[in-house]
């Protein structure tokens, strides 16, 4: 008999005649130790997180079917449902959040500092005590809390669903990009295995990156608690990341099945799945820091025309591309070229090629850090 189950979670209506709900489907015994959870289209107009999750409902309904569920797997399969209802001139426009323009991967509830407050007087010497204490001091404060409207309903209840679990897998894309990977610095080289088996020809890694994405609500905490109370042990207990499946018009079954195989020998091979996993295939590039990323921008506007594609190795001051300008007088004012300032890998460029001062054009991982502390490291 299979562990399957679907549940439905209702948010508040945020207007007249109008609710939305969350599908969450639930594999393996409830009660086991070892908890992992995926999610695809927080940002609701990235695709390729839909297809893989399809593909993983199929993997893991065979699985289950084979009494192979050895733990608790959690998919959300559309984590977004406000998102994928924002249709504007026949585009789907599911990054923002219409009712205030806020990124639907920002603002998540950062429980850290409450969390502190409620456990300083009851940690104790056994790393395994500490991590049930802090994953139960999280799920009361999130239980007390009342979100002040669907948006906020929406992050809540995705958080409860995940504040407990030992992996989390939070899919997106970019717009025209590699697979990369974005992790918290103390995790690595632990997750190193998640980048090889996916192929992440970039891993950039950053303890804060200023705006509470999604897989930092559920894994920060665990190293800034560390950093608070150095005197108990308290392991990174859940391994967060934000997968980047390429870009928006990468969706093909092909890709996809391989995609979700990936994430299934990985979870396999963590021990929520019976079986043998084949060996972890060889990294293909080493991690770099987050803060090393420069967000190449347009420094006037015009036609962007690319001269290196995602996956080319660049030198600082290299010409990454050119902004053209019809208008301009001279043909020597017409071309405006736009250099990297760093040494690294162009791993995503946009899809549009409109230019105006300020847009970003570009990202290019570099390996020393450009970026001060406390920055905002991710882009609007």
């Amino acid at each position: 008999m299979g562990t399957k189950t679907i549940k439905q979670y209702t948010l508040p209506s945020a207007s007249l005649g109008n609710t939305r709900s969350l599908k969450v489907i639930h594999y393996g015994n409830q009660i086991a130790k070892g908890k992992a959870y995926i999610q695809a289209g927080l940002h609701a107009d990235e695709a390729p997180g839909f297809i893989v999750i399809h593909h993983l409902i199929d993997l893991f309904d065979q699985a289950d079917a084979e009494n192979k569920i050895d733990g608790r797997i959690v998919l959300v399969p559309v984590a977004n449902p406000i998102g994928v209802s924002q249709w504007r001139d026949e585009q789907l426009q599911g990054r923002f959040n219409f009712f205030d323009s806020i990124n639907f991967n920002r603002r998540h509830p950062d429980l850290t500092a409450q969390i502190a407050d409620q456990v300083k007087n009851r940690l104790g010497s056994t790393p395994q005590d500490n991590v049930a204490l802090i994953r139960g001091t999280a799920k009361n404060i999130l239980a007390s809390m009342a979100p002040p409207d669907e948006a906020a309903a929406l992050k809540h209840q995705l958080l409860l669903l995940s504040v407990d679990a030992d992996i989390v897998l939070d899919l997106h894309c970019d717009y025209q990009a590699l697979m990369h990977v974005y992790l918290g610095t103390p995790l690595w080289p632990d997750a190193a295995d998640l980048s090889a088996q996916l192929g992440a020809e970039v891993t950039l890694l950053a303890e804060d990156s200023g705006v509470t994405p999604y897989d930092e609500a559920c894994g920060r905490i665990w190293w800034q608690l560390a950093q608070k109370f150095p005197d108990h042990p308290i392991p990174p207990a859940c391994l967060a990341a934000t997968v980047e499946l390429r870009g928006m018009a990468d969706v093909s079954h092909a890709q996809a099945q391989q995609d979700a195989q990936n994430i299934f020998w990985f979870l396999q091979r963590r021990g929520f799945i019976k079986g043998d996993a084949p060996e972890v295939p060889p990294l293909p590039n080493e991690a770099r820091p987050l803060r090393g990323v420069e967000h190449l921008k347009a420094p006037a506007p015009g036609v962007v025309v690319f001269l290196k594609a995602p996956g080319a190795r660049v030198n600082k001051g290299e010409v990454i591309a050119e902004i053209v300008n019809p208008l301009a007088d001279g043909p020597e004012n017409r071309i405006i070229p736009v250099k990297s300032a760093v040494s690294g890998i162009v791993f995503s460029i946009n899809t549009d090629r409109y230019a105006r001062p300020g847009r970003i054009l570009a990202k290019i991982a570099g390996r020393v850090p450009i970026k001060e502390k406390g920055q905002d490291l991710l882009s609007p």
